[in-house]
């Protein structure tokens, strides 16, 4: 079975220039977590998933670095948890955004995927064909179709 077979056609995605607030608001009307990120012509140049929000708004620790010579101390946060939210809405995605995607081919294999969900531990793999997004396969889009005529 290929890629191109059990694919998720309707992809949602935000393009490279957009905000995140446009990506909050996809995450919460499409009950999604992640998107991917495209220029102009529909190719994939980064994701962003809700650990990447997550990333973001958490609390940041200090951090202590030191030797014989010196000591310096980088500062977590300087802004309120409710701050780092709200200034995170008109950002451009691609600050926050992952730029090393990882795609398959729309004639991948589904145990090739399989096997890059498992070992690179995500959740979704954008389909790309000739470099152009065509489709997203998810760790469920595997399973039901390995599974779906055993049981």
């Amino acid at each position: 079975m290929k890629a191109k077979e059990i694919m998720v056609r309707q992809v949602y995605k935000v393009k490279e220039n957009d905000p995140v607030s446009d990506v909050i608001e996809k995450f919460i009307k499409y009950r999604i977590s992640g998107l991917p990120v495209v220029n102009e012509r529909n190719e994939v140049v980064a994701y962003i998933s809700d650990g990447d929000i997550m990333r973001y708004i958490g609390k940041h620790d200090d951090h202590v670095f030191g030797s014989y010579m010196y000591t310096a101390v980088v500062k977590g946060d300087d802004e309120e948890f409710d701050e780092r939210v709200r200034s995170l809405l008109p950002m451009c995605v691609m600050r926050i955004a992952q730029k090393k995607v990882i795609a398959v081919d729309a004639e991948e294999d589904i145990e090739q995927i399989a096997a890059i969900l498992g070992k690179k531990r995500i959740k979704k793999l954008p389909v790309v064909h000739r470099g152009v997004l065509v489709g997203i396969i998810s760790r469920g889009d595997v399973i039901r179709h390995s599974f779906q005529t055993l049981l």
